[in-house]
């Protein structure tokens, strides 16, 4: 196959329905045929006999040539039953050439950082899309993301991607479960054909959609010349609550905490982060529009100056010859700290958001959304916000139990995906559940939710990491699915790390040997056996077992938890001990999160003391590094800063420093508008990103660049002792080096990052912050087996020096290490929000009484 032309193939089966059309022709055009059509033919073929007779040169020889007889495939055919990669350099794959048996299941494994990722999504999948956004129009094509050509030599055989991966789902407040699926529209048109008393149309059943009422005059035009005004009216219903505008809940801001009213403008009243005195888009625009008396205390401006200062709607206003925008300070505040992910903040506007805002229940449609008027009409005493509250397995059951002929289709295609809901381990979720509260792992099956009941075959499924946030009872379901979807003639690539998954494979590309630059190359192809005896890191590892503790670690107090009632949980009581590593495990949707999370890290009483680390994604831009998201280049430039004699913004990429050239970026980018954009390496810093003068100025004998160029390792060496020895620098690679980040190169962008480093850079970070309980949510996300016992290390190192460790977890390697579980459930959603057991693991083990017990006895070997 040609890539740079752009053909796309798409296997064997094609190329079997190529031959058998071919063949079929070589017959038809054997047989008899009708007059009609023989003269027809023969004339086509330049004879003035039947085409039927054979003589049609032309024909003849156009059909012989392609299929003379049915003879074997030649050799090079037998490559269509494989996708062929050769020479792939994505990241730090070191020119790797794989082939990979289409219509089976393949597992990607190795340690994190070893090149999966950059394999199968950043080769594989990304030249499929690429192909299969050539075929559309010029113009479709600038609508759509432009892909450019992975680094590889060859790539054959490829058939349509479907990606499925662990992106968490949009965090807008009016993204929903149901919104994200078919479900909640399905659901809009059921209410909007029988609901009674009908309100109309499906947009009166949506939150997202506000009610409009409009009159006025518009301007009618009949014949030449001729036109006159007409009266009109215009509305829409919608089922948008007009109080929270669809977010279910209303925000209150704390003023005292955005300014303090003794002082004035001009004095710098302002306590918000990062609103610099001499910031024209923020401080000076209101001390300096003519609107506002900069130098009267803020206490003493009259109610129309107060107004303008809260309110007022966006005004047009010159401050030194600049045109600005004015607004007032809380919508202002709204549309630049509330509109953004709390998770996506940084750790100080984040605490400032939580310090100042206090976000309740909207108490005109009691979180729900929905108008008064949505709620109002019902089907069998339910309306469309009880039925989106429901737990989506009892949701199924209403919908079966409706008996309507006149919408029976649309019954049956809710009730379809609805199951798939249940199928797939989701059914204790609401169709209200916000999507932006969803781990990882269940963004990634709800997006698995369209697939389960596809048609479509001889298509490329890809999944990072499918089983994440899976107890071992709901990890075999998730293997049949994928099973289910090879069976159907699909080819499925999966990235994992769970034994469980990776035994199901039919084969097996195992990368490294290491991580970052000690990877990107295979160090294995073939069967599980093979893997076992293959003598790779993954192949050792892959049959250990952590052993149940001989002896556990005696607590030091407890932290008492009465009454939890958050989500689904039963009035719970729990003492979690302290000065222990405890596990807090279930099966998905059990209430872990809700016991860790609602009861103790949002507590206010006990939030100063907790250091939290949830699931979140670190999301940065290609100018992010683990540098600047430790926070360990600040020591660094003020070190080059205090040896140097000059100023510490010299020594950023994205400040001072910058190359005038690319901005600090290193390289320049080439816009080539529907094309994928170019980027070259930047020719006056040579990549570099920092100007000349700036490398000039040395510490310990390196400048700027070539420190950001170190490994951890190699960087913690340099600040530990000697000239550039830097306590606050070494501190922070201390951490990183114990998360097991050592080869990591410290100025690497964290784009380029797989997600196992990126949950241990998120560790390394909250590790610096002062709290004597440490939470941790799914650690071992993304990790490979060898790394968890490096986790385990960790762990075991906090605890002893005096923390108490809380891990919400469900890999049993971290149950077995564990002083203290607590197991919830039995079940999930209303099945579960029970306290099922209390104590060591060895009396879990023992106990054998849920289902965490059966599956740790059974990993222990008990």
């Amino acid at each position: 196959m040609d890539i740079s032309a752009g053909r796309f193939e798409a296997g064997d089966a094609d190329s079997d329905r190529a031959g058998d059309a071919a063949s079929q022709m070589e017959t038809r055009m054997s047989k008899p045929t009708r007059t009609g059509e023989g003269a027809r033919a023969g004339t086509r073929a330049g004879t003035g006999t039947r085409a039927g007779a054979g003589t049609g040169t032309r024909a003849a020889t156009r059909t012989s040539a392609r299929t003379p007889e049915r003879t074997p495939a030649p050799d090079g055919a037998v490559s269509h039953g494989v996708i062929r990669v050769h020479g792939a350099r994505v990241n730090n794959l070191k020119d790797v050439s794989v082939e990979i048996p289409k219509r089976q299941l393949t597992v990607f494994t190795g340690v994190s950082g070893s090149g999966k990722s950059s394999l199968v999504f950043g080769t594989v999948a990304a030249e499929s899309q690429r192909l299969i956004n050539e075929t559309y129009s010029t113009f479709v094509q600038g609508f759509m993301p432009t892909l450019a050509r992975p680094e590889v030599d060859v790539l054959e055989g490829l058939t349509t991607a479907i990606i499925v991966d662990q992106q968490r789902m949009g965090s807008d407040p009016r993204s929903t479960v149901g919104t994200a699926t078919d479900a909640n529209a399905m659901l809009r048109i059921l209410f909007s054909r029988i609901g009674s008393p009908h309100i109309g149309s499906p947009g009166a059943f949506a939150f997202n959609v506000a009610s409009v009422h409009a009159s006025g005059a518009i301007t009618v035009e009949r014949g030449a010349n001729k036109s006159r005004a007409v009266k009109a009216t215009f509305s829409r219903t919608g089922g948008m609550c007009t109080r929270c505008e669809g977010r279910g809940t209303v925000s209150d801001i704390d003023l005292t905490q955005l300014y303090d009213d003794a002082k004035s403008l001009a004095d710098g009243a302002f306590t918000i982060p990062g609103w610099k005195s001499d910031s024209f888009f923020t401080v000076r625009v209101y001390a300096e529009s003519g609107l506002l008396d900069p130098h009267k205390p803020i206490a003493k401006f009259t109610k129309r100056e107060m107004q303008d200062f809260l309110y007022r709607e966006p005004t047009k206003v010159k401050v030194e010859g600049v045109n600005l925008t004015f607004e007032g300070l809380i919508p202002k505040i709204q549309k630049s700290f509330l509109s953004k992910d709390r998770e996506a903040m940084q750790p100080h506007i984040r605490e400032f958001v939580d310090r100042a805002v206090t976000f309740t229940t909207c108490p005109d449609c009691d979180g729900t959304r929905l108008s008064d008027e949505a709620r109002s009409s019902k089907i069998k005493g339910i309306s469309i916000a009880d039925a989106c509250a429901m737990q989506i397995s009892d949701l199924a059951d209403w919908v079966r139990a409706l008996r309507e002929p006149s919408v029976a289709p649309l019954l049956d295609a809710l009730g379809a995906t609805l199951d798939s809901f249940v199928e797939i381990g989701l059914g204790y979720l609401g169709l209200d559940r916000a999507s932006g509260t969803l781990s990882g792992g269940e963004a990634q099956r709800v997006k698995m939710i369209r697939h389960l009941g596809s048609s479509l075959t001889d298509v490329t499924y890809v999944f990072d990491e499918p089983t994440i946030g899976l107890h071992p009872h709901d990890i075999s379901r998730m293997n049949n699915l994928l099973l289910r979807l090879r069976d159907k003639g699909n080819t499925v690539l999966v990235v994992e790390h769970k034994p469980e998954t990776i035994a199901i494979a039919d084969h097996v590309v195992d990368l490294g040997p290491g991580a970052g630059t000690a990877g990107g190359t295979v160090c294995f192809e073939g069967t599980i056996d093979g893997l076992r005896t293959a003598g790779t890191v993954t192949g050792r590892h892959f049959d250990d077992r952590a052993a149940l503790k001989t002896t556990v670690r005696e607590p030091t107090g407890t932290l008492e938890i009465r009454g939890a009632t958050t989500h689904n949980l039963r009035d719970v009581d729990v003492d979690i001990p302290l000065g222990v590593l405890t596990v807090v495990t279930g099966v998905a949707g059990s209430g872990k999160s809700s016991l860790v999370h609602g009861s103790l890290v949002k507590d206010p009483a006990r939030r100063a003391d907790v250091v939290a680390i949830g699931q979140g994604a670190i999301r940065g831009s290609r100018r992010s590094n683990p540098a600047t998201y430790t926070g360990l280049l600040d020591p660094i430039r003020k070190a080059f800063a205090k040896a140097n004699g000059v100023k510490p913004a010299l020594f950023s990429a994205n400040s001072e420093g910058a190359c005038p050239n690319c901005n600090g970026a290193g390289v320049v980018y080439t816009d080539l508008g529907i094309m994928a954009g170019v980027a070259a390496v930047c020719e006056e810093c040579e990549g570099k990103r920092f100007q000349a003068s700036v490398l000039e100025h040395h510490l310990g004998g390196r400048d700027i660049s070539e420190v950001l160029a170190m490994s951890v390792a190699e960087a913690e060496e340099f600040f530990g002792a000697g000239e550039a020895h830097t306590p606050a620098a070494h501190r922070v690679l201390d951490r990183l080096a114990d998360v097991g980040l050592g080869y990591l190169t410290i100025g690497q962008p964290l784009t380029t990052l797989s997600g196992g480093e990126r949950q241990r850079l998120k560790l390394a970070t909250h590790m610096g912050e002062k709290g004597g309980i440490y939470v941790l949510d799914e650690p071992t996300a993304g990790l490979h087996l060898a790394d968890v016992e490096q986790l385990l290390g960790l762990l075991d190192r906090l605890v002893d020096s005096g923390k108490s460790v809380i891990v919400v977890e469900h890999h049993q390697a971290v149950m077995a290490h564990a002083d203290w579980i607590i197991d919830l459930g039995p079940g999930a959603g209303h099945d579960g929000g029970r306290i099922v057991f209390e104590g060591t693991p060895a009396d879990l083990v023992a106990d054998r009484s849920t289902l965490t017990g059966e599956h740790l006895a059974t990993y222990v070997g008990a």
